[in-house]
């Protein structure tokens, strides 16, 4: 099986800042790419930033220059830096990753369970 689990997240003022982190495990033969997603109340998930395993990013554009995906392949594990949040940033934000299990010839989405930003003075 295979499990991926968030950490960090919370409670920041407008400017601040926060860090979220996705470590992947279990029965892992590759891993394709590498995201954050978000949902806020009322609208649909959308993609914030993804990172590739050879490290090529993509972020929408509303987190240009504010947000920073980064990954570290030998733990499995992605982060992404959140600065100069804004109240328009709360939401659940879901790790997500597009990866082949030893187990299966095909590789799908995998997600976190989600956890609750929330940018309010």
């Amino acid at each position: 099986q295979v499990q991926l689990v968030e950490s960090g997240g919370g409670l920041a003022q407008p400017g601040g800042s926060l860090r979220l982190s996705c470590a992947a495990s279990g029965s892992i033969f590759s891993i394709n790419t590498m995201g954050w997603y978000r949902q806020a109340p009322g609208k649909e998930r959308e993609l914030v930033a993804a990172i590739t395993w050879g490290g090529s990013t993509n972020y929408t554009d509303s987190v240009k220059g504010r947000f920073t995906i980064a990954r570290d392949n030998a733990k499995y594990t992605w982060y992404l830096q959140m600065n100069s949040l804004k109240p328009e940033d709360t939401a659940v934000y879901y790790c997500n990753a597009d990866l082949t299990p030893f187990y299966s010839d095909y590789s799908r989405d995998y997600w976190g369970q989600g956890t609750q930003v929330t940018v309010s003075s």
